[in-house]
């Protein structure tokens, strides 16, 4: 399903603005950073700042989950991500990211390219702000999920 490791000059951007915002690093920061997002365990996403965002990255477990390859899901606007009845909490949940930074408590239902339902949990999502504090977007990440009926 992959296309190999995307070479993306924010992807660097992704990981710095989780760890000034959250105070941890999201992947092992004695790696090469492209590739630590790719094979990381957890899904990682991110999308700019277009008025409907569009994703600029999924990594491996992304496009699994998500069932796409990288250059179909770098063209879906991440609203496409949710169901259609959740795209209201989605736009709330955004727009509670863009006040505070981040969350670290986000859960909600997804679904695939196939359809295919699940509920992610725990989810985390930040805004992807440079050191001069300009954003570029905003990514998120999960570690659990499970299929639904």
């Amino acid at each position: 399903m992959s296309g190999g490791i995307p070479d993306d000059p924010r992807l660097g951007l992704i990981a710095e603005s989780y760890c000034r915002l959250l105070g941890r690093p999201l992947v092992d920061s004695g790696r090469d950073i492209a590739s630590a997002l790719w094979e990381a365990p957890r899904v990682i996403v991110a999308h700019g700042t277009q008025d409907d965002p569009v994703f600029f990255y999924g990594n491996r477990l992304a496009l699994q989950v998500f069932e796409m390859d990288s250059a179909a899901f770098t063209q879906l606007p991440s609203r496409y991500s949710a169901e259609p009845l959740a795209r209201e909490e989605r736009a709330r949940l955004l727009e509670r990211v863009a006040r505070d930074g981040f969350i670290d408590d986000y859960a909600g239902v997804r679904i695939s390219a196939q359809g295919k339902r699940f509920r992610i949990a725990q989810a985390e999502v930040w805004n992807l702000v440079d050191a001069a504090g300009a954003c570029h977007g905003q990514a998120a990440s999960f570690a659990r999920w499970q299929p639904l009926p």
